[in-house]
């Protein structure tokens, strides 16, 4: 998302990220070579965004000089290479304990996940409302998945980024904690249809009541 920012905007991210204290509006209008008023600017459109926000007011013997800071949400805009740590932890599990545990423990983490999900909000209650939110949630996660679409009188979600798409080129056995993940949402039977970890275009996902 950073590369699609203005090239001040993207400046004045940096310019934060290297100072985790926080910058005044003359500091910023200093090192970006622009105008306090332009910096305001910046500042309160990053800051509807929610990307910036105020930190603490630094003395300055005199009137207190308010400091801007990144939010949590600004941070993660920057590049951060988790996929080294999580392919450590899945070959030490599966060192450790072998594939099953491995399987096993990769289907509980993803319920866990579910879980966590339904206890942020109101559960759906119609089998196509869960699903619907379900890609709702998981567009914000990032699988850019759009809307659910129903394909012969079943739910069906399409993504076409994976947000573990590097670890399950390597092993497709991640796959197992998004069907968990999204089997205890739903509550439903995930038919995996179409896999990019396995040559696929998209990950197509159908959901099937489960069986009684």
């Amino acid at each position: 998302m950073i590369k699609v920012m203005g090239n001040r905007q993207q400046a004045l991210l940096t310019l934060l990220l290297h100072t985790k204290t926080g910058l005044t509006v003359d500091e910023l209008s200093r090192g970006l070579h622009v105008t306090r008023n332009a910096v305001r600017q910046h500042l309160a459109s990053l800051g509807s965004d929610g990307l910036v926000e105020t930190g603490i007011s630094r003395p300055s013997g005199g009137r207190p000089e308010q400091l801007y800071v990144l939010s949590d949400k600004g941070l993660e805009l920057f590049p951060r290479q988790y996929s080294w740590f999580a392919e450590l932890v899945i070959d030490t599990i599966r060192d450790d304990a072998g594939d099953a545990v491995l399987k096993e423990r990769l289907g509980r983490m993803g319920e866990r996940v579910a879980d966590q999900l339904l206890a942020q909000s109101p559960p759906a209650t119609e089998p196509q409302e869960k699903v619907q939110k379900l890609a709702r949630i998981m567009q914000e996660m990032g699988y850019n998945t759009g809307e659910a679409s129903v394909i012969d009188g079943q739910p069906v979600i399409e993504a076409d980024n994976c947000v573990f798409h590097k670890l399950a080129m390597k092993d497709p056995e991640i796959c197992r904690f998004d069907l968990a993940m999204m089997a205890r949402f739903t509550d439903s039977t995930i038919d995996h249809q179409e896999c990019m970890a396995r040559g696929g275009n998209v990950c197509r996902f159908k959901f099937l009541p489960k069986a009684k």
